[in-house]
């Protein structure tokens, strides 16, 4: 069985730093983060989504953690097709808009290549460490299985060579009737790292749990069960505590998917409170035991 990591999506959430988990002592980022990195081997950076990261950050980070602590980065949002905020863009990339949100075809090909090379190269400390496990790039819902998503995919790992990409789906198509056997068939012949989810079912954005090592690294996102998905309230959407005998119920099959890979991160998303860290705590005692 590969080695397993498990972590959450977040250190810095204000619902975690209001639930009590981190102890006082622990005052400042620097002492956040090195506290986070004593507790778990790997942390899911959730924040270069909405913005770029800064390569001061991502040095930063290096010198906070263990020299075998793990860092997966969440890629920007432009570069998964998400809407963007102009604000958030690079100063001198940002074009005379009355947009508030942007797309990659708002910008011109030379500034979108410029993002492109900007954002891989602030993760540069992180490479050179030796500390970044994965870039995740997680899909709109609207990011439908069909030739040109799949071909993207593939530019995507063109671009990030050899930085190791990771994908996850956020709608059903993917995954319907045949479409999983072509969908998983495309990931590993091309060894491509798909992102195995538990989620809530019956959206649009749903996607069922399937475990399966198309690469080398295989990654698991725990997104809850709240009620609540479709909200607009980031807590709301992920406010759910796993309970133990679900955890238990994971933790076998975790194993059985380590097998068939070389690495296996696995990542609590259900950030609220403290509930990613508690959950993140007892699954790494089961899959240790």
């Amino acid at each position: 069985m590969g080695e397993i990591k498990v972590g959450t999506a977040s250190w810095t959430d204000r619902t975690l730093l209001d639930s009590g988990w981190y102890p006082q002592t622990a005052d400042t980022p620097e002492k956040r983060l090195a506290y986070y990195a004593r507790q778990f081997p790997l942390v899911e950076v959730d924040a270069t989504y909405y913005s770029p990261p800064a390569e001061r950050t991502a040095k930063l980070w290096v010198d906070r953690t263990p020299s075998d602590f793990t860092f997966n980065v969440k890629a920007f949002s432009l570069l998964t097709g998400h809407p963007t905020r102009v604000s958030a863009l690079y100063k001198d990339l940002r074009p005379e808009t009355e947009k508030k949100n942007l797309y990659p075809d708002d910008l011109p090909p030379q500034a979108y290549e410029e993002v492109w090379t900007r954002f891989l190269s602030a993760l540069d400390p992180l490479v050179e460490a030796g500390r970044l496990g994965a870039l995740l790039f997680q899909f709109p819902p609207w990011f439908t299985i069909k030739r040109d998503n799949k071909q993207y995919l593939l530019e995507v790992a063109r671009r990030c060579a050899p930085l190791r990409p990771v994908f996850e789906f956020r709608h059903a198509s993917w995954f319907d009737g045949d479409n999983s056997d072509e969908t998983l068939g495309f990931l590993r012949e091309h060894e491509l790292a798909y992102v195995c989810v538990d989620m809530p079912q019956g959206h649009r954005s749903s996607l069922p749990p399937v475990l399966a090592a198309t690469a080398e690294l295989a990654v698991v996102r725990f997104h809850g069960h709240s009620d609540k998905w479709t909200s607009k309230d980031i807590h709301e959407k992920f406010g759910y505590r796993y309970s133990d005998r679900e955890l238990r119920d994971w933790a076998p099959k975790l194993r059985e998917l380590a097998g068939e890979a070389e690495q296996t991160h696995v990542l609590m998303n259900n950030c609220y409170r403290d509930y990613a860290q508690t959950n993140a705590a007892t699954l790494a005692g089961l899959l240790a035991d």
